[in-house]
């Protein structure tokens, strides 16, 4: 399924067009070609979800953007997969750790098992290529992560954004874009 192209728009709010400064009043929201490139790129995500008491869950995990999704996977008896099977809304988050520069990234969506065998095939190649030694070698962390996902040993789940966020720093100039899908 090609991949949805979202409304873009800059919260003006949590901008500094409201608050100027040098650079301010250019502030534009950050084009959804630029986001997926960073959510491609990006090696760590955070997801959150939701315990059944309705306490939050967070925990750091590695994730690929393939097709306008974004893939994730836990093992079935962790709390991930606990908490998606009582509650499939989670949030995917991945950015910069400065206060001036960087784009932080927020995706939030359903989390779907992915159950087609070939699809599942396309997310083990987009999770290969993008981690590289980390999955095809041997002494790599996540070594034989491919495997696992086709002996159903680890869950892979599918997050199609229904809304994303951008929280952009350029040099102390902010913005916040919303990308609705």
């Amino acid at each position: 399924m090609p991949a949805q192209q979202p409304t873009t728009e800059l919260d003006a709010r949590y901008s500094s067009a409201l608050n100027p400064r040098p650079g301010a009043s250019e502030v534009t929201a950050t084009a959804w070609a630029e986001a997926q490139g960073r959510l491609e790129a990006a090696e760590i995500f955070w997801v959150s979800t939701v315990r059944p008491d309705g306490r939050l869950h967070v925990t750091p995990c590695i994730a690929a953007w393939h097709d306008g999704v974004l893939y994730f996977s836990t093992g079935r008896t962790e709390q991930k997969a606990k908490n998606l099977a009582h509650d499939a809304h989670c949030a995917l988050t991945t950015g910069a750790n400065s206060l001036t520069d960087g784009l932080d990234l927020v995706v939030e969506g359903r989390a779907e098992p992915v159950a087609d065998g070939a699809r599942l095939e396309e997310v083990i190649t987009a999770y290969e290529t993008k981690y590289g030694p980390h999955i095809t070698s041997p002494e790599g962390t996540f070594h034989g992560i491919g495997d696992a996902f086709r002996r159903g040993d680890a869950v892979v789940f599918a997050v199609t954004p229904d809304t994303a966020y951008g929280f952009g720093r350029d040099n102390g100039v902010y913005s916040h874009t919303r990308w609705t899908f």
